[in-house]
């Protein structure tokens, strides 16, 4: 599953598999209204952030579709939407940290996958204190379990951090 749909596809293939359609609709339907309550909070932001969502840093690899799609109804925007749609990681790899750099995130939000995000390695890459969000001290870690797997958790746990995040931006921002 790459995409929001497909990962609600998948949940409700799961809940048929084992015989709790009935459930698992109900289930899916609260997550989808839960997600419908965060976009129409955010969607009135007058400016919305811009996000380096960073699933590894050595080489940097920016987030998967459904990351992407999150940040979106969080009220935020993907600093590198063309790259989101890739499905493997080797084809979201930023090659170059200038292009990071060049695209002034506002926020960094860090997932790496089975390790700790360090926000003080991240600020202190060779050029990166330029970047609004290192300036402002807006790098974040939201856990690999909670967003990068394509499951109930990135739908629920991964999206609410995402907004928090968000709207702490925004209420300083504003």
């Amino acid at each position: 599953q790459r995409s929001v749909d497909e990962i609600f596809s998948m949940l409700y293939q799961v809940a048929a598999m084992v015989g709790e359609v009935q459930q698992g609709e109900k289930l899916l339907q609260q997550m989808r209204e839960q997600l419908e309550s965060i976009q129409s909070s955010t969607s009135n932001f007058k400016r919305r952030p811009k996000i380096y969502f960073e699933e590894w840093d050595e080489p940097h690899i920016s987030g998967i579709s459904w990351v992407s799609e999150l940040m979106g109804i969080a009220g935020g925007d993907d600093c590198f939407p063309e790259l989101a749609c890739m499905p493997m990681g080797k084809d979201r790899i930023i090659a170059n940290s200038q292009t990071i750099v060049d695209r002034a995130p506002d926020i960094i939000i860090g997932s790496w996958c089975g390790k700790k995000f360090r926000s003080e390695k991240v600020a202190s890459r060779v050029g990166w204190q330029d970047i609004p969000a290192v300036k402002n001290k807006q790098l974040f870690e939201i856990k690999s379990a909670d967003i990068l797997q394509p499951g109930p958790a990135a739908l629920t746990d991964g999206v609410v951090q995402m907004q928090r995040i968000v709207e702490q931006w925004q209420a300083n921002h504003a």
